[in-house]
């Protein structure tokens, strides 16, 4: 037996699987595509915070850097190094979509990555959302990120120190997109879909969600921390209402190509703005 829960009447439903077999595949399918994505990325997010941490000098004195160069030297090589990195972090994406069609006997049929709002069916709604979601995090998240660093909390983070070549803007783009992709794919609609069918607490999930999004940004620092898990609170009851990762995919994303194209432009012209 299947139960629904709607969080609301454009929300997303909720299923819970009674199958305890069905529910341990799904139990472990989840921790393996975690393991092979986001898990992993906070696990590394933790011990590179650590070993900041215990470094002497504070954490503001040391720098995160996001998008850095391959090969400094060879424009091309560094190229194609991006564009491979950027394209083999969307393969667990490729992977969920694959998931979610074969999933266990009860669930009713999933359409790939549709299952979780991912999709072109509703563009001008994830864009106009998005674009208001992200006018209001992106402003609150530069003050929060600049109050932690002043405090002491955070690192300094350098969004991109790639050289001065003819793909670095439309490589930041890229970045960004591919960010928000994995990101909102797989800790939002996955995620939140497979704890669901596992019989968690919409709350439980709420929490699940969101410390891993705060987790695997714990190498910038408490304030990373705080900030993104603040950020995956809001972005799982905009899910829950909506129904769609489209319109977080976008926000998420126009979040962070302001912060890389913006840095990119601004870094030593402004004085408010601080480099490495």
């Amino acid at each position: 037996m299947k139960s629904w829960f709607a969080d609301g009447a454009a929300g997303a439903p909720r299923l819970e699987l009674a199958d305890p077999a069905a529910r341990r595949v799904l139990g472990r399918e989840t921790l393996l595509v975690l393991a092979l994505s986001l898990g992993a990325s906070a696990v590394s997010s933790f011990i590179s915070f650590t070993g900041a941490l215990t470094r002497p000098g504070g954490l503001n004195a040391q720098a995160a850097n996001l998008n850095s160069s391959f090969a400094p030297d060879r424009p091309w090589l560094d190229l194609a190094w991006q564009l491979f990195g950027i394209a083999t972090a969307l393969v667990p994406v490729l992977l969920v979509g694959h998931l979610l069609r074969r999933e266990p006997t009860g669930v009713p049929a999933a359409s790939g990555l549709g299952a979780l709002g991912f999709d072109l069916r509703r563009p001008g709604f994830d864009l106009s959302r998005g674009v208001l979601v992200a006018a209001g995090i992106g402003g609150s998240g530069l003050l929060l990120y600049l109050g932690a660093r002043a405090a002491g909390a955070n690192l300094t983070v350098v969004p991109e120190s790639l050289p001065e070549v003819w793909w670095k803007l439309p490589v930041l783009v890229l970045a960004a997109v591919e960010n928000s992709v994995v990101e909102e794919v797989i800790v939002l609609g996955y995620l939140l879909r497979r704890l669901d069918q596992l019989g968690w607490s919409p709350l439980a999930a709420l929490g699940a969600s969101s410390v891993l999004r705060g987790s695997y940004h714990l190498y910038q620092g408490i304030g990373g921390f705080v900030g993104n898990l603040a950020m995956g609170v809001i972005f799982v009851w905009l899910y829950r209402r909506w129904g769609r990762v489209g319109p977080l995919v976008a926000a998420h994303a126009l979040i962070d190509i302001v912060a890389f194209v913006g840095y990119a432009l601004l870094a030593g012209e402004v004085g408010w703005l601080p480099t490495a």
